[in-house]
């Protein structure tokens, strides 16, 4: 497992410096990866969000300011950018990410920014110093709603000039990130004092800070003011304890317009996520998102979260991965899932502990939840057997679920006769996530005839690390040319080689591909298909190639 994550983070590294993208992302991996179980978090946490930030990067428009809008040349003169209707109250979205900032590039962008009602720029190398032009840009443009400053260095410093402009009056600020920005309890104060006097400000994501309990204690102080209207709180990785718990229920207590709450990857505990539960009941806050990865969950608290599902049916998210409750606290949590008053749309189980056992219990979830749509199980034990189960629910007719994720839960071709009987009634499936299982070329054979039939409409198709060869790639390619619902296909880390890819390419030349996203991570292949790849994408741009 070891040699593996290294492995993992090597092409992860290979990977970021390749595209000049993500390393925002690699950083957070790595600082994340202080021993064997941290790096296998790593992976499972960070890689879908890579691959998402890659995938997003390359959908992104190569011009200067990767702007929504269009660009326009500066020597245009004023009278024609008025004739083609765009002058200059045009408000655009500046979206930039993983550029380093020279000063005239910083300047050029300055002058942008007057005029954008949003700006993400996360890991552009930003410091405390830009944040005193950011401040400016703040006062002078009261359009602006949206401020995305993830994976820079602006520090605390950095973070008291942003306050500066945002308690201005003009100030109309709906959603600020700052992830990832070497904050600690310093900077709380000074956002405090915003979340005071700003009641425009509905989003704050502060988490991968060393915030700690006494940092977050203050910004409990700020919500609990009555001009705050806080609905999204995100403080993940926050270095918080279980000290922290009785500041958050005094804060929604006092804060009934607070929709989604994220704690994941703090030190918690039981007895924390406990009280976290009884103040969530007595609350008159409706949370729609709830996210405890990580937080040293057992099946001890279980029941005390399946309460808070019976009690609040505006909960559709809830997310309990990386937390050890096992069998058996899946069966206190589905206590709760399976009462008529939970409207659960979206539940991740990810490493949770869990074993084939459970599965007769997420079956009848699957069968009797119709607000239902995604479930996680990656990483846990389910096997073919579990597996099984599962499908026999995905099969019957009252079967809401759209996604479904069983990456890396000890598949086999064994299981795929059932995925595929059922893929070949189930119409509301959208999403199947079967990666890192060793369902080999034999697999895809079995799975091809459901995904084949006339019933089946799945549009994302995950099969990275499954063993698959050059010998089912015929096989992917005519369900790629057949189903015009497919727009999504991962082939990663298979040994697939030229003969794979060409028939993979072959596919998707034809025009009833209708494939927008093929991804082809830590794949060998010689020059010569490397230039096929690219002329490809080039005759059919619609297609993105992520490899």
């Amino acid at each position: 497992m070891e040699k593996r994550c290294i492995l993992w983070l090597s092409t992860l590294f290979w990977t970021s410096r390749k595209t000049q993208c993500a390393q925002g992302l690699l950083r957070k991996a790595l600082k994340s990866c202080h021993g064997r179980k941290k790096a296998v978090r790593a992976q499972k946490c960070f890689l879908p969000s890579l691959q998402q930030a890659l995938c997003a990067r390359q959908q992104r428009s190569h011009s200067n300011g990767r702007r929504k809008a269009p660009a326009l040349p500066p020597s245009l003169p004023a009278q024609q950018r008025q004739q083609q209707g765009l002058t200059s109250t045009v408000k655009m979205d500046l979206d930039i990410q993983c550029e380093e900032m020279n000063p005239s590039r910083w300047a050029e962008l300055l002058t942008t920014m007057k005029s954008c009602k949003t700006i993400r720029m996360d890991d552009c190398n930003l410091s405390s110093s830009n944040c005193e032009d950011l401040c400016s840009i703040i006062n002078t443009n009261p359009s602006l709603t949206e401020l995305k400053l993830n994976n820079n260095e602006l520090g605390d410093a950095g973070v008291e000039h942003l306050c500066k402009g945002l308690l201005t009056p003009s100030c109309s600020l709906q959603k600020l990130w700052l992830q990832n920005c070497n904050l600690t309890s310093a900077s709380c104060e000074t956002l405090c004092s915003v979340l005071c006097a700003q009641p425009s400000l509905t989003e704050l994501h502060v988490g991968d800070n060393r915030l700690g309990t006494t940092g977050v204690r203050v910004l409990c102080q700020g919500m609990m003011n009555p001009n705050c209207k806080l609905q999204k709180l995100q403080l993940e990785y926050c270095e918080l304890t279980a000290d922290i718990v009785e500041a958050l229920n005094a804060a929604l207590q006092s804060k009934p317009t607070l929709k989604e709450l994220s704690l994941s990857n703090n030190t918690l505990g039981d007895n924390a996520v406990k009280q976290l539960c009884q103040g969530l009941v007595d609350s008159s806050c409706n949370l729609e998102l709830l996210h405890l990865e990580n937080c040293g969950i057992t099946s001890d608290s279980c029941m005390e979260i399946s309460t808070v599902l019976k009690n609040k049916p505006s909960l559709m998210d809830l997310s309990v991965g990386d937390n050890k409750i096992g069998d058996t606290g899946l069966a206190l949590l589905c206590q709760g899932l399976m009462d008529p008053n939970c409207k659960i749309q979206k539940l991740w189980l990810w490493d949770c502990d869990l074993t084939s056992a459970c599965c007769k219990d997420l079956s009848r979830l699957i069968l009797a939840k119709d607000t239902l749509k995604e479930i996680s199980l990656i990483d846990n034990d389910l096997r073919d057997a579990g597996m099984e189960m599962l499908c026999q629910a995905l099969k019957d007719p009252k079967s809401e679920l759209q996604e479904l994720w069983v990456r890396e839960c000890g598949l086999t071709t064994d299981c795929c006769k059932a995925v595929s009987s059922a893929l070949t009634t189930n119409k509301q499936l959208k999403v199947l996530h079967m990666g890192e299982n060793k369902l080999g070329d034999a697999g895809v054979e079995i799975l091809s005839e459901g995904l084949m039939h006339p019933n089946c409409n799945i549009q994302s198709l995950w099969l990275g690390n499954c063993d698959l060869t050059a010998g089912c790639c015929a096989t992917l390619a005519n369900i790629m040319a057949t189903k015009p619902c497919l727009t999504e296909l991962d082939l990663s880390y298979n040994p697939l080689g030229d003969e794979g890819i060409r028939k993979i390419c072959e596919a998707v030349r034809k025009p009833s591909c209708n494939l927008q996203q093929l991804i082809l991570y830590d794949i060998f292949w010689s020059a010569e298909v490397d230039d096929e790849l690219k002329a490809l994408e080039e005759s059919k741009p619609e297609v993105k190639i992520i490899s």
